[in-house]
């Protein structure tokens, strides 16, 4: 699992896992709850393991794009 800060009381989490048979990569937000545990929301999306590639070569692309005037 890999935790990125989003902000104070969210963070979004990115793993990797068997579902239903499938390798699949997640990544969604999760929260800070009042009783102190941290959840899931409905924010994220699930994809196959073998669009990771596909996916990385487009968040490149878009961070190439973000640092440019």
């Amino acid at each position: 699992m890999i935790t990125i800060p989003k902000n104070t009381k969210e963070e979004i989490r990115l793993t990797r896992e068997d579902f239903m048979g499938c390798d699949v990569v997640s990544v969604r937000v999760w929260y800070l709850a009042k009783d102190g545990e941290k959840y899931p929301t409905k924010k994220g999306v699930a994809f196959k393991a073998s669009l990771l590639p596909d996916i990385q070569a487009a968040l490149a692309k878009l961070a190439i794009q973000a640092v440019q005037p």
